[in-house]
């Protein structure tokens, strides 16, 4: 399916281009004010699910190009189709940070959020004097939230990296693949997403309700390594819990990551895949019941060579009819079986279809049609607003900050 046929307006959400005042915000996070200084996927997609959450978010971006991933392709009538896809329902604001003027407006602003999320190297917000403590020292109520690659603090702290690098360190990358071979690669970005954006959102919540109880801010310190790690944490913990009757963690040779028969990829004939998960033994002995091959049962638990003879009996047999077949022979067995679905075979899988996860909505101000993700989390009508230029909105904040018009343009918004 294409992305043009995907579901229109669920969950009562108005066009783009209705031109109808927005509808009382009785979302949950109505009322909250979020300033966001990230840039690239880990803050901006926590910020994102702010906003769809119901929080009023405000993108700060420097003059100058403005987040980074404004540039980056694919482009549609050169913007960004990534930026687009992370940026609805948010205002954007340019300030100059590394001017005195930028600074100074910055500190006045911040008195007015709730929520400062920022994804520099540790150090840089002060060095350009507007760090925590100072902020804090304008906005005592202020979460102030610090996405990096490795944290705050520690001897790596100010070292570059991206996802992949993240999910090396944790530990994550070198956990999944085939045993004695290459790491598999994920096709995600498994540390940015779930290391870095949901941790942030957990500490940014989790600190909204503190300040409830004692009517101060917090610091929330989020590494994206040490998120990355939280994907391993059972394997981890439990190898920690064993001590020295333990054994270190093995790519492809354990339970859950390529061990078992019963839980595995298993290519088709026409070089498609299934996703085998058929982990408890009612499950297992039900695939192995509709295969006709009851002997495997027991080999499917089996961690040595049994496994290996297992997995390599189910492969041929997996290989020698196309994914069609195997779906019909498989239909109303739930037995934790899935094909792996690729391209835009997601966008028309009929479980995403029915829970309105695709929005076709009129942008007035592109003069189309757009179709957009929602995110997981969808508790209430919200209007979907499209994402902003650069610098779009930078006079409305500022006045709504209590700027002067002079004020405004000695900051350069004409």
């Amino acid at each position: 399916m294409a992305p043009s046929t995907a579901a229109r307006l669920p969950l009562g959400a108005a066009p783009l281009s209705s031109g109808l005042p927005a509808p009382m915000n009785t979302l949950p996070l109505a009322g909250l004010k979020v300033l966001d200084l990230s840039r690239l996927l880990p803050g901006p997609y926590a910020t994102l699910v702010l906003a769809d959450l119901g929080a009023s978010v405000d993108k700060l971006e420097e003059p100058e190009g403005g987040d980074y991933i404004r540039q980056m392709p694919p482009l549609r009538d050169g913007e960004s189709a990534l930026f687009y896809g992370l940026n609805r329902n948010k205002r954007s604001i340019t300030l100059n940070l590394k001017s005195p003027e930028g600074r100074d407006a910055l500190k006045r602003l911040v008195r007015g959020y709730d929520v400062l999320v920022e994804s520099f190297r540790p150090g840089v917000m002060d060095k350009l004097g507007v760090g925590e403590a100072v902020l804090r020292a304008e906005n005592p109520r202020l979460i102030y939230c610090a996405i990096s690659g490795y944290g705050q603090t520690g001897p790596d702290r100010l070292k570059a990296g991206h996802d992949i690098n993240y999910i090396a360190r944790a530990g994550a990358l070198g956990y999944g693949g085939v045993a004695g071979g290459t790491p598999a690669f994920p096709g995600v970005q498994i540390g940015d997403i779930g290391g870095g954006s949901l941790f942030a959102l957990v500490g940014i919540l989790a600190a909204l309700h503190e300040r409830e109880r004692t009517g101060k801010g917090r610091f929330v310190d989020v590494s994206m390594t040490e998120g990355s790690m939280a994907f391993l944490h059972m394997h981890l913990a439990a190898r920690l819990a064993m001590g020295d009757q333990g054994q270190p963690l093995q790519r492809g040779r354990e339970a859950l990551n390529g061990g078992y028969a019963c839980y595995g990829l298993y290519r088709t004939q026409d070089d498609r895949w299934l996703a085998v998960g058929s982990l408890e033994p009612k499950f297992f002995a039900g695939l192995c019941e509709r295969l006709g091959r009851m002997d495997l049962l027991e080999a499917g638990y089996d961690l040595g060579a049994g496994a290996e003879r297992a997995k390599a009996e189910l492969a041929r047999i997996f290989a020698e009819q196309p994914l069609s077949h195997w779906q019909q022979l498989l239909e109303g067995s739930d037995l934790c079986i899935e094909p792996v679905l690729e391209g835009d075979e997601v966008l028309a899988d009929p479980q995403h279809r029915a829970r309105g996860l695709f929005v076709e909505v009129e942008d007035a101000q592109r003069g189309r049609k757009v179709t957009h993700l929602l995110t997981p989390l969808r508790m209430g009508d919200n209007p979907l607003r499209p994402p902003p230029d650069l610098g779009q909105h930078s006079r409305e904040i500022l006045t709504e900050a209590g700027f002067s018009p002079e004020q405004i343009q000695a900051l350069g918004h004409k």
